[in-house]
């Protein structure tokens, strides 16, 4: 079973046209801008965000103890090492652009045809996630979402799974910046707990100019994805 699905994740599958990607751009726009849409797909971005900060936490010598995500769509890593310092500040900086990231890789899988291979590629990241979650509610979200793609991208046919693939790339792609924009709107409202408020407690950089940072690393990761994708 392994080794066919090996063999599918490395064989390349039909792209959906510009105009099809066109109209699953606007199809995402509209649910990951919405406000019960963006609620739904934000678990998503959680996850990728969560992700990132372990990846990269892990990756500045920090130990990584596991992963929370919540109903409210929050995320929390846990990990030890220095309260200060580069590896704490890296850590912090990685999840709000981790999407972005993610769904620029995933773009560049989907112009060369790896559409199967992307659905693959995030069945795995559930896999890994699921190692370090800490929490029922988490648990649930990991394993329906790695479950989901996994079936779908073993039963379905090549067609469709490039149209889903395709989806979920413009998902998570404009749920980042929209993420980065709900972050402001909180703290306005008073929230002070954010990533950008340690950063801007660790470094002394203000937390807007962190928002400010995050916003443009989504756009520019939205912009490089949607000319792999329409070039």
């Amino acid at each position: 079973m392994l080794e066919q699905i090996w063999e599918r994740a490395l064989t390349t599958q039909p792209a959906p046209s510009p105009t099809a990607l066109l109209v699953l751009a606007l199809l995402a726009l509209l649910v990951t801008w919405s406000p019960v849409g963006h609620r739904v797909v934000r678990h998503l971005v959680t996850l990728l965000h969560e992700a990132g900060h372990a990846a990269v936490g892990v990756l500045a010598g920090r130990r990584v103890h596991g992963i929370r995500l919540h109903a409210d769509t929050s995320g929390l890593t846990l990990s030890r090492g220095r309260a200060r310092g580069p590896g704490m500040v890296l850590m912090l900086l990685a999840g709000y652009p981790a999407p972005a990231l993610v769904g620029l890789g995933a773009a560049a899988l989907l112009s060369r045809g790896y559409a199967v291979g992307l659905l693959w590629a995030l069945v795995l990241l559930c896999g890994v996630v699921l190692l370090l979650v800490r929490n029922v509610y988490g648990l649930l979200v990991v394993v329906v979402t790695g479950a989901g793609v996994a079936v779908l991208s073993w039963l379905a046919e090549p067609r469709l799974l490039s149209w889903v693939a395709a989806a979920l790339v413009w998902v998570v792609l404009l749920a980042a910046p929209r993420s980065v924009v709900e972050l402001q709107r909180h703290r306005r409202r008073g929230a002070r707990a954010s990533d950008v408020d340690q950063l801007a407690g660790l470094t002394g950089v203000p937390a807007v100019l962190w928002v400010a940072l995050f916003w443009l690393v989504t756009v520019a990761c939205l912009g490089a994805a949607g000319w792999l994708l329409l070039r």
